[in-house]
């Protein structure tokens, strides 16, 4: 009998990028509206007032070609814009600015690791288009507002192939293209805000003939997809079981009730009537253009990937890294590069689990600061050195970076302020030798426990001995103290 699972699950993915431009795709009204108030982000182009003419934002075919190569293609040469007619209250246009048959980019893929398996999703195309208002439903009334803030803001929409069967798949991919368009510097990808949002496409099937297919959209969060597509899948087999049929339908999301639920009927490409733009000339790129911005390219995530596996770095510190905020991430991953194997491992460890958190902390707060990463890395080595010395413990090591982390300006003199703090570790064989006998006499029959072969004896009389001298002894020379009695 087979194990091989009774339903397939097929995913496709639409992902809307914010560009990180300073002004919208066709109108100079600032493209931040993070802070901003309603409808004050707007002007005669966003509003759409008879006879206004859209004007191309240079910087947004830069940011798209950028993305191309990020996903593993080339701009095209040609490419056009084209009218999406539909009548909502938040398009005050009547029709969306987008490219249909001829966009920026066609092809490429994402690649990725899961579960030690490598996945590769491939990229139908990615056009560019002018986004929509936002409709503002007041809680407990019976009308609705509408934001145009955000009307005209560059987007680039990023459709993959059905190549996901399972949520896991799909968040991963999520989350990898998420890292793609960060590290190629093309968007901010702030999920909280808005500047990534994500469409998915979920059908199910018995046969490899796909399935009725509905769109899920809106998504936020890479939990929130990984959610949905588990709730739609079930919700699918559920109506093929009881015999009933899948209709193709546009879905929204309830995180908070983790429920989808149904918002229209899906409609079809030719319920749009696409027609060319007439008022945006077609994008056309020469061989000079798309040189340069191929060779303005940053590095993107699997070259840091690669740099610190040569380290030999464990794979969730290379992670945790990457996926931190990008200037931070930046600025210590070239740090940790350009170490030995031995040391970069010690101060990713103190990145990761020491300075990451706090960072994040304050970042969240909106409030303090952290050293600047010179400052970090200077205090990181010393730190370093008074652990391999033995004059700093673990668990002190941890101390003195926290403390000194987030004040102005580290001390000129880091030794004394060890020595001012108390955390200075004491290592002074004939010092400790003479508090291990003095333990020993106090607890008799704990070192006959050691001398009886009861390991936990000696955590007990080690434990005794750090309490007499406040935490300052060396753990590790102590233990071999009181082994040295027994055999002396």
């Amino acid at each position: 009998m087979s194990d091989a699972p009774k339903y397939k699950l097929t995913v496709g993915i639409e992902t809307h990028v914010q560009l990180k431009t300073k002004s919208k795709l066709f109108s100079g009204a600032d493209n931040n509206d993070q802070n901003a108030e309603p409808n004050t982000l707007v002007n005669h182009i966003d509003f759409g007032l008879p006879g206004s003419l859209p004007v191309l934002n240079k910087k947004a075919i830069e940011l798209a070609s950028k993305a191309a190569f990020a996903l593993n293609s080339t701009p095209q040469k040609f490419s056009k814009f084209d009218r999406k007619h539909y009548f909502y209250p938040d398009l005050p246009m009547g029709y969306q600015i987008t490219q249909y048959d001829e966009p920026i980019i066609l092809g490429g893929y994402v690649e990725y690791l899961l579960e030690g398996q490598l996945k590769r999703v491939n990229i139908t195309r990615a056009h560019l288009e002018a986004d929509a208002g936002k409709s503002v439903h007041p809680e407990f009334q019976s009308y609705s507002l509408i934001d145009l803030n955000r009307a005209g803001t560059p987007l680039l929409e990023v459709v993959s192939e059905p190549d996901m069967h399972s949520p896991a798949e799909a968040k991963a991919y999520a989350h990898e293209l998420y890292l793609l368009m960060r590290y190629a510097n093309v968007s901010d990808a702030n999920l909280y805000f808005g500047n990534m949002r994500f469409d998915v496409n979920v059908s199910v099937s018995t046969t490899d003939k796909l399935g009725t297919r509905t769109e899920t959209k809106n998504l936020n969060s890479f939990r929130s997809i990984e959610r949905a597509i588990t709730y739609e899948m079930k919700r699918q087999i559920e109506l093929i079981e009881k015999a009933q049929s899948v209709v193709q339908e546009t879905r929204g999301w309830d995180d908070a009730k983790n429920k989808g639920y149904t918002m229209r009927f899906k409609e079809n490409a030719d319920d749009y009537r696409y027609m060319p733009d007439p008022d945006i000339p077609p994008v056309e790129l020469d061989d000079k253009f798309i040189d340069k911005i191929r060779s303005a390219m940053p590095q993107l995530p699997n070259y840091w990937r690669n740099k610190l596996a040569k380290h030999g770095l464990d794979n969730s510190i290379a992670e945790s890294l990457i996926d931190a905020e990008i200037e931070f991430g930046l600025t210590h991953l070239a740090y940790l590069s350009s170490l030995n194997s031995g040391m970069a491992k010690t101060m990713a460890n103190y990145i990761v689990n020491i300075e990451l958190p706090i960072h994040r902390r304050i970042a969240e707060e909106g409030k303090g600061k952290v050293l600047s990463s010179d400052q970090a890395h200077k205090l990181y080595a010393k730190a370093s050195e008074l652990y391999q010395s033995g004059k700093l413990s673990s668990s002190n090591v941890k101390e003195l970076i926290t403390k000194l982390l987030t004040i102005d300006k580290l001390p000129e003199d880091i030794d004394k302020y060890v020595s001012q703090l108390g955390l200075k570790q004491t290592s002074d064989i004939n010092e400790l030798s003479l508090v291990v006998d003095q333990v020993i006499a106090a607890n008799p029959q704990a070192f006959e426990d050691v001398k009886a072969g009861q390991e936990k004896a000696i955590g007990f009389l080690v434990g005794q001995v750090m309490k007499s001298t406040k935490g300052q002894a060396n753990p590790s020379l102590v233990n071999k103290l009181i082994k040295d009695k027994l055999r002396s």
